[in-house]
């Protein structure tokens, strides 16, 4: 499947990832010519077309407004696409969304309307850990999802990734915060292993995979560069402001006691017990086979700090 050829569909094009995928799609960026390729952006509100429209691209996407649980607005998005990348995914339930509706739903939908659809392949992005059998429920229906997809009418890509570190996303944020702050409460005194990518090059591997030529399923683990604790992490990016942030411990047991508390007792907590257990995955892959395959180059970890948490990452956002 050739890019020059090609009409793409993004499904949750309003989120971060998505929208640096149409930003290189339709742009000039690495030397790709977005004018010879096509490019749908599908969001389920006028105020997430809105947030597409304020990119400026200088040739903007075709934006469809529509349900991604809904046969007939999937079935319209995909009519006319030889590929879609399926970016839509949550790590934490809401009382309006649950892991189900956002994964396992949204994936049978797509399944069924790609049925004479000229869609060749799908990729799909998903969550280190993700399998059916997980004891987490969103990595269980993350895993699920994927099976779904691989089951349906055209092969599918599927991507796994830890935390992506990307322009004005909240990893980011989360990280510059904690790397100028002089004290950081961590949980397990931040000894869960992280292996953090830059966004770009999550970018260039759902390029790299629409393009394949491969008529099977596929399925990547790809993580950034380094596995480091997360103490070690924020270390790293406090060099970034000549900080060395002081760690302050939280016992695992105790944090996980209190989410539990939080997530019986709150309508909305800020972290379920599922998302926190994600938070606490160890990520340690070898990203070679995935890197050699789609042929990925990935950034190093300092550069990636530099460019998105580093002081000179606050100027541009």
């Amino acid at each position: 499947m050739k890019t020059e050829s090609m009409k793409i569909l993004i499904t949750g094009a309003n989120g971060n990832l998505g929208q640096q995928l149409i930003q290189r799609l339709c742009g000039e960026h690495d030397g790709v010519a977005s004018g010879s390729l096509g490019v749908r952006a599908l969001v389920r509100s006028e105020r997430a077309a809105q947030t597409i429209r304020d990119l400026a691209c200088p040739n903007p996407p075709d934006i469809t407004v529509g349900d991604y649980t809904d046969p007939t607005s999937m079935r319209e998005a995909t009519s006319d696409c030889n590929g879609v990348a399926h970016l839509v995914g949550i790590i934490k339930e809401t009382s309006t969304t649950s892991y189900t509706q956002a994964h396992e739903d949204t994936c049978q939908t797509l399944v069924r309307a790609l049925e004479g659809t000229p869609v060749r392949r799908i990729v799909y992005l998903s969550i280190l850990g993700s399998r059916p059998e997980s004891s987490n429920a969103c990595l269980a229906s993350k895993g699920r999802a994927e099976a779904l997809l691989e089951n349906g009418p055209c092969p599918a890509t599927i991507l796994r990734v830890p935390m992506v570190i990307g322009p004005a996303d909240y990893a980011s944020a989360s990280l510059r915060k904690e790397a100028q702050s002089r004290f950081v409460s961590l949980v397990g005194g931040g000894r869960t292993l992280q292996q953090p990518i830059d966004s770009q090059n999550v970018i260039d591997a759902i390029l790299a995979s629409l393009q394949a030529e491969h008529s099977e399923n596929r399925q990547f683990d790809l993580g950034g560069p380094e596995s480091l604790n997360h103490r070690d992490l924020i270390q790293r990016a406090g060099r970034l402001y000549d900080r060395k942030p002081w760690v302050l411990p939280i016992p695992l047991g105790l944090a996980r006691f209190f989410v539990g508390l939080m997530e019986r007792t709150g309508k909305n907590p800020p972290i379920t017990r599922a998302m926190f257990d994600i938070l606490q995955h160890d990520d340690q892959v070898d990203p070679t086979p995935c890197c050699r395959e789609l042929d990925v180059s990935l950034t190093p970890l300092d550069e990636t700090l530099a460019s998105y948490v580093g002081p000179e990452s606050q100027i541009h956002e």
